[in-house]
């Protein structure tokens, strides 16, 4: 069985939108597109590319058409992304030119992805894809830049119908700019109990 992780740039609210660039999602009237650009330094930019090892890729629609029309132009920077195969969630979209881009129609077909021999999965942006991967228990771990940032306003990573789960902190950084580095692997079912006063 084939891991699936998902690596997020966020704000402390949540927001996950737009993080590279003023014109890489505007949906939404979003006006903070860029947001995490101010917070580069040497350690952040050492875990980005240990990030961008080779993997295969499960990308929704719109994270797609992003990558597609920027990587094949820069494999320079990260060889990995045209090299590994992506696979796309899309119920319209049925050839690319991208190599190695393969398209699947259902959660049954991530299911089966999942199931099957292979390298890991590595899930960037995909906001819908990741709601639905974490409605149907699917992530097995979170990489998450976590920026020190309120933008109240744009694409959330989490609404309200993920299934309940316990995850373990088994890696943590904190850049010289403040942006907590954090990975967290499936760890078992929720424990409940009282506080004791």
């Amino acid at each position: 069985m084939r891991k699936i992780t998902v690596l997020s740039m966020i704000t402390l609210d949540g927001v996950m939108q737009a993080p590279g660039g003023p014109e890489e999602d505007r949906s939404g009237e979003f006006k903070y597109g860029g947001w995490t650009v101010s917070y580069g330094d040497e350690l952040l930019g050492k875990v980005i590319q240990q990030e961008m090892r080779p993997a295969d890729y499960l990308l929704g629609r719109k994270t797609f058409d992003i990558f597609s029309s920027y990587w094949p132009q820069h494999a320079d920077f990260w060889p990995a992304i045209n090299e590994g195969t992506k696979y796309v969630l899309s119920r319209t979209l049925e050839q690319s030119d991208w190599d190695n881009t393969v398209f699947l129609r259902s959660l049954s077909d991530i299911e089966k992805l999942k199931q099957s021999e292979g390298t890991d999965i590595q899930v960037w942006g995909s906001g819908e894809l990741v709601r639905l991967l974490l409605k149907h228990n699917l992530v097995d771990e979170f990489r998450f830049k976590i920026y020190p940032l309120i933008l109240g306003d744009g694409k959330k990573l989490f609404d309200n119908n993920a299934v309940p789960a316990a995850f373990a902190l088994t890696e943590s950084h904190i850049t010289s700019k403040g942006v907590i580095i954090a990975c967290y692997k499936r760890d078992g079912e929720i424990l409940t109990g009282d506080i004791e006063i």
